[in-house]
């Protein structure tokens, strides 16, 4: 489809509409896994590397499936490329069913790698959409603005599953579950599993109506700033001699891990520290999230650039990580003084600054994209599909944490793990994203 000749206010506005949608839609099924986890380790009696292997299903989809899903947007197009997308989705949330109503575990993995494999392509149509609709010097401000859609529902999502899913999980503590026999247990454990069963129903349906709408909207099919076209192969070997890409790509990895390590991680953490809304504890990194994204949609351009937005999150990050292993656990000192007088109801000091990591991360994946894609020209839909793949960080960091909480240092000091990730980022903010050479 050749590029529409309407107005410039047109050609942006829809795009932006249908986008914003999609972008809830991906803080939605994304910043589930957050409540999911822990209720997964109780139904199939995991310890807590094994619960943070739903991370990994769902995250480890970006890698494998980022380059395939570029090369079938060359082929059939952004829009029909969304489609088909959404359609993968559909089919993974219908696969929670069968894995809800077996309640095996394995079966729940393979239905979070379908979801993540649908939203692999839908995330590599839309970023690099938003970075080319206007300014360069802005498009931090428009991912900004997505991100409050994204984090909203991710803010949204842990409270929803808490009143819906987690309601009367008294009878199913550890304690509780010791008391009963084995044939007890195992009855109790299917009947918690299957509470998923209408959820995903519901969002297969939901999915569906958003299908039929990208799919009859009139979207304008991006031009060749977006799309491979012929040489595509030699541009992918190409795309690797710019380092603002490359370097970008790997703080994307790890600005992704720590990410979800904050998002996912909480509830079993705070969990373990005896928090009694252990499932709805995402809500807090999501609403720093949003409060970051807010700050970024004010100050850039306006009073930041990019780069200097990206410093002071790596900044904030590394202090908030330091604060999170050196607080603690048995004071709620830091978070009373801000949560009670919201009359939000106070965590313990550690959990509480593993929220705040959210807002030290809200601005790192919104000016990354621009910089590192900043110069690429027909190289940009490469460049972009090598960006998902940083997200890979989100699947392999967490499982770190996973190992060295259960096996080596606990969980609270486990998130020393996020000071060299935070470092790395720092790096590209100050002098990575400026290079132009290897040389």
């Amino acid at each position: 489809m050749n590029k529409p000749s309407n107005t410039g206010n047109q050609q942006i506005w829809l795009p932006m509409l249908i986008i914003s949608i999609l972008f809830f839609l991906f803080g939605f099924v994304t910043w589930l896994n957050g409540s999911l986890i822990p209720f997964l380790r109780i139904v199939c009696e995991l310890n807590e590397f094994q619960a943070l292997l739903v991370t990994f299903a769902f995250y480890i989809a970006y890698v494998l499936m980022a380059l395939p899903m570029s090369t079938l947007l060359d082929r059939i197009g952004y829009k029909n490329g969304m489609v088909a997308g959404l359609g993968i989705m559909i089919a993974g949330a219908l696969a929670f069913i069968p894995a809800a109503l077996s309640a095996q575990f394995g079966l729940f993995l393979i239905a979070l790698f379908v979801l993540g494999t649908g939203l692999t392509i839908l995330q590599t149509a839309s970023n690099p959409y938003l970075v080319l609709l206007g300014p360069p010097q802005s498009a931090a401000m428009r991912i900004c603005v997505m991100g409050l859609l994204n984090k909203g529902a991710g803010f949204i999502v842990p409270i929803i599953f808490t009143a819906i899913i987690l309601t009367g999980m008294d009878s199913y503590t550890p304690d509780a579950l010791a008391g009963l026999s084995d044939a007890e247990r195992e009855v109790a454990l299917d009947k918690l599993a299957h509470r998923l069963v209408d959820p995903y129903l519901w969002m297969a349906g939901m999915l569906l109506l958003l299908t039929l709408m990208v799919k009859f909207a009139p979207l304008p099919e991006p031009g060749e700033e977006l799309r491979g076209g012929e040489g595509h192969k030699v541009r992918r070997r190409e795309v690797l001699s710019h380092p603002q890409l490359v370097l970008g790509v790997i703080a994307l990895f790890f600005y992704v891990g720590v990410e979800v390590i904050a998002g996912d991680t909480i509830g079993l953490f705070g969990q373990q520290l005896g928090v009694s809304h252990f499932g709805a504890l995402t809500s807090y990194t999501m609403a720093f999230m949003m409060l970051g994204y807010v700050l970024g949609v004010v100050a850039i351009p306006r009073l930041l650039t990019q780069a200097q937005g990206l410093q002071l999150s790596a900044v904030a990050g590394v202090a908030f990580s330091v604060a999170v292993v050196s607080s603690d656990p048995t004071s709620q000192a830091a978070s009373t003084l801000l949560l009670g007088w919201l009359g939000v109801p106070a965590v313990p000091d550690p959990v509480f600054y593993v929220a705040l990591l959210g807002l030290a991360n809200a601005l790192v994946w919104p000016t990354v994209w621009p910089l590192a894609l900043q110069g690429l020209g027909r190289h940009t839909a490469t460049g972009s599909a090598l960006l998902i793949m940083g997200i890979a960080g989100g699947a392999l960091l967490p499982l770190a944490y996973g190992y060295l909480a259960h096996h080596e240092f606990g969980s609270q000091n486990a998130y020393l793990l996020l000071i060299p990730c935070y470092g790395f980022i720092l790096y590209y903010a100050f002098k990575g994203h400026s290079l132009r050479s290897w040389k």
